[in-house]
């Protein structure tokens, strides 16, 4: 017997919790609940999850630092995070995914919509645990069954989507990607999303790979290419 998939929803409105939850577990996923950023994270600490739904507005740890605090914890580092919010300003899109969130959904939202891009991104882990590719470029390596990257034999942590939009880049190298092809490609969803995404998850990209982080070339007018 497969066994289903696990979510975590994180969100202090227990009857918005309540109907994410009936969705999911429509669509055939496993869910558990909590009601503020610690529970979450204890939550976290003793069971498997496969993806995070996650609120910005949360009594004591908001949203961001949870997110935050998830990502900068090794163990739950490679866990995808949706954040599910009423906050609907650019700049809070740009903050979410900064910190590291895979996708960001406003309230109120379609729980159709929102049951495919979590579709989405858990297809997307799947298919990266299939792969049998090693991707390198100078002293940036790539290992993409093991879902590590490194500089110098350094390695660098990432969060899914940006491992996923770096993995999509050096597969194409040398070729002009533009804003949308990557969105459709990397988020695999064809629901239009701000092209500011790529521009943010770039130059969070090229922070993090220091020196490396100048292989991926700004294409003015276009997108971005990886060197040759």
């Amino acid at each position: 017997m497969v066994s289903k998939q696990k979510i975590l929803i994180i969100e202090d409105d227990k009857n918005i919790s309540k109907l994410v939850r009936y969705n999911l577990e429509k669509a055939g996923y496993d869910c558990a609940a909590a009601l503020s950023g610690e529970e979450g994270l204890k939550l976290l600490g003793k069971e498997r999850f496969d993806l995070v739904l996650l609120d910005i507005m949360l009594p004591g740890m908001d949203g961001f630092e949870t997110c935050r605090e998830i990502r900068q914890r090794e163990a739950l580092n490679g866990i995808p995070v949706v954040i599910l919010t009423a906050r609907a300003q650019e700049v809070d899109r740009i903050v979410g995914l900064e910190l590291g969130a895979d996708d960001y959904v406003v309230k109120p939202f379609s729980p159709r919509e929102l049951i495919l891009r979590i579709k989405a991104i858990l297809r997307r882990g799947k298919a990266e645990e299939a792969a049998k590719d090693i991707l390198k470029a100078g002293t940036l390596t790539v290992d993409i069954p093991r879902h590590t990257v490194t500089v110098h034999h350094r390695p660098i942590d990432l969060a899914p989507m940006e491992f996923k939009l770096l993995a999509t880049m050096m597969g194409r190298r040398g070729r002009v990607q533009t804003r949308e092809k990557l969105l459709s490609d990397v988020w695999e969803f064809d629901a239009e999303i701000d092209t500011r995404t790529i521009d943010t998850h770039i130059k969070r990209l090229r922070e993090k790979l220091g020196k490396a982080g100048e292989l991926i070339e700004t294409v003015r007018g276009l997108g971005y290419r990886f060197a040759e």
